[in-house]
C-alpha cells in the first residue's frame, strides 16, 4: 500500500489552514491551535514548509507564517517534496547505486515509469481542490468523474 507520511499528511492540512487566513501572518500556536495538532509537530512541519519556500517567515513579536502564493499554484506534489522528498515508489527510480540487486534487477525503468505517473498526478492537485471536499462517491462513480 502507498501512503504518505503523517507528517504530510499535516503539511497539507497546515497549509489548507494558512490557505484559509487568506495571507494573513499567523504563529505556530494559533496553526496548533486551529489544525489541533500539537505545537511541536506544527514547529516542525512549518520549518520545513519555509524551507521549501512554500510559506513565508516573519520574525518579531508579531511574527508567524503565511503564504504568499495562490492556493491554485501550489500542488500537493510540491507539499510532499517538502516533507518527504521527491515523489518515488522506490529509491531505485530516483537515484542509481542505492540498491543491491541493481545488477540483476531490470525493473528500474518500470518503477521510474510508475514513478512519473504518481508525481504527475499528485502535480495535477492543488491546494485549492483540497481545500474543498468533494462529494462522498456513489456506487458505480469513480474519482475521474467528480468534477471541481
Amino acid at each position: 500500500m502507498l501512503r504518505i507520511s503523517k507528517l504530510t499528511d499535516y503539511a497539507i492540512l497546515i497549509m489548507v489552514e494558512l490557505n484559509e487566513q487568506h495571507g494573513e501572518v499567523i504563529n505556530t500556536q494559533l496553526l496548533a491551535s486551529y489544525t489541533h495538532l500539537e505545537l511541536p509537530t506544527v514547529s516542525k512541519v512549518i520549518k520545513l514548509l519555509a524551507r521549501a519556500g512554500l510559506v513565508q517567515s516573519f520574525r518579531g513579536i508579531n511574527g508567524g507564517y503565511s503564504m504568499d502564493r495562490s492556493a491554485s499554484n501550489v500542488s500537493v506534489a510540491e507539499i510532499i517534496a517538502a516533507i518527504e522528498g521527491p515523489i518515488a515508489i522506490t529509491e531505485c527510480s530516483i537515484e542509481e547505486g542505492v540498491c543491491s540487486q541493481e545488477q540483476v534487477c531490470n525493473l528500474r525503468s518500470n518503477w521510474q515509469r510508475i514513478s512519473s505517473a504518481v508525481a504527475r498526478a499528485m502535480e495535477g492537485v492543488t491546494l485549492d481542490q483540497m481545500s474543498h471536499p468533494i462529494r462522498r462517491l456513489e456506487p458505480g462513480l469513480n474519482i475521474a468523474t467528480i468534477s471541481n
